[in-house]
């Protein structure tokens, strides 16, 4: 089949969005089928057409502007004509729209006119960011538009099964999960480097608290730091390492100058931060997946979270990681506290959150990303064709007989 996708953001840039269609599209392309991307250009050059990295996806590179407080991304203008234009000639047999901006609706509206099915993605909350950039009021108003557009393609695709139950309560119509693959080999405990840990002023007895992620306001990095600094009172030699970039790391680089500010990592370099931390801080309140979650679990690290998204699906604590209920800072204090006051347990953890990570393949969830492509082109609901792929993996406690405890049920000032 011929599929194009229509996003806003892409590699090279860094973000999970992106990261994630880059391994659907060069999925499918592996898989035998032509793949275009459909993305701003990310410089202030012209638009046009160019090759990807990736020598089996095409590009197709439309006007943009910087997204606020983001100045290396940009969200594509309104192109429904150029659209017209350049699929005109041979359609795509489907369109897959990954985000919701003007291009994304420009995409639906084209699709619409040329009798071609669209399906969407939903991969982002944003109409939840709103709140955290002081901008509630408009949150009703994103809700609602969100929900015309996704309603108007074949099919919804979101990530968890948590998130397509709230859609559907939402009001979204045709909502199916898609879930989020990893690469064993590349996030690997075997990447643990003592040379990076010596650069950022740990033994291997150490613990050191690994955050990855945008480092914006949505993504709760104080309450991480701040948490560490707090635990730094029982446990002096904790390290704290924040890998990532984003328009709030200058303030907290300022408020916590004792962490290791890393900046953006990638590949390998980004592979070696997370086998060489101890345990992965993930505070975020805000996402629909967290692919940093399966990325730390791959790489054998002890995770603490709220429970939300990937984490409440992939983690059952103490077996493989430490929860905490969403909206309690103390319980997410506490569940580190737990995570380091139970280092004996560690090798245990980083054992069962690496096979945790491992029935998470990417080849699976392509095939899954194929098969629901293929229903909307066929104008069919999805059915025993997605059903395998779509069942949830047997939660490790299950498979073990070991029951989930809660962790943090006593919060610790």
């Amino acid at each position: 089949m011929r599929c194009a996708i229509v996003t806003d953001t892409f590699p090279p840039e860094i973000n999970g969005v992106a990261m994630t269609l880059q391994r659907l599209a060069c999925g499918l392309a592996h898989r035998g089928h032509a793949v275009e991307i459909v993305r701003p250009n990310p410089d202030r050059r012209h638009s046009g057409q160019k090759r990807t990295d990736q020598p089996e996806v095409d590009e197709w590179r439309v006007r943009g502007i910087p997204l606020p407080g983001y100045s290396s991304l940009r969200l594509g203008l309104p192109q429904k004509r150029k659209l017209l234009q350049a699929w005109g000639g041979q359609s795509p047999d489907v369109i897959y729209v990954a985000t919701e901006g003007l291009l994304g609706h420009s995409a639906v509206s084209a699709a619409d006119a040329l009798g071609v099915p669209a399906v969407s993605g939903y991969h982002t909350h944003f109409a939840q960011y709103l709140e955290h950039y002081h901008l509630p009021a408009l949150e009703r108003i994103a809700l609602s538009y969100l929900r015309r557009l996704h309603n108007r393609t074949a099919l919804t695709l979101a990530p968890t099964n948590a998130v397509v139950d709230e859609l559907k309560g939402l009001g979204f119509e045709r909502t199916y999960p898609l879930g989020r693959g990893v690469d064993t080999e590349l996030f690997h405990p075997d990447k643990r480097c003592p040379a990076l840990r010596a650069r950022w002023g740990a033994t291997e007895a150490s613990p050191v608290a690994l955050i990855v992620g945008r480092v914006a306001p949505e993504k709760n990095v104080q309450l991480a730091l701040a948490s560490v600094r707090q635990l730094r009172a029982a446990y002096p030699d904790l390290k704290a390492v924040v890998v990532g970039d984003g328009p709030a790391r200058p303030a907290l680089e300022r408020s916590f100058p004792e962490a290791v500010w890393a900046g953006a990592r990638r590949g390998e370099d980004l592979a070696a931060h997370y086998a060489s931390a101890d345990l992965f801080v993930f505070p975020s309140e805000s996402e629909t997946y967290g692919n940093v979650v399966l990325e730390a679990m791959a790489s054998g690290l002890v995770v603490t979270s709220y429970k939300l998204a990937a984490a409440a699906e992939l983690i059952r604590p103490p077996l493989n990681g430490y929860l905490a209920d969403p909206g309690e800072p103390l319980l997410f204090r506490q569940a580190m506290r737990d995570a380091l006051g139970h280092r004996s347990r560690w090798a245990a953890v980083r054992s069962a959150a690496r096979e945790t990570a491992a029935g998470n393949t990417w080849h699976r969830i392509i095939a899954q990303f194929e098969g629901y492509l293929r229903c909307a082109i066929d104008r069919s609901p999805p059915g025993a064709a997605t059903e395998a792929a779509e069942a949830p993996l047997q939660p490790l406690a299950a498979r073990t007989g070991i029951a989930p405890a809660v962790a943090g049920a006593t919060p610790t000032p």
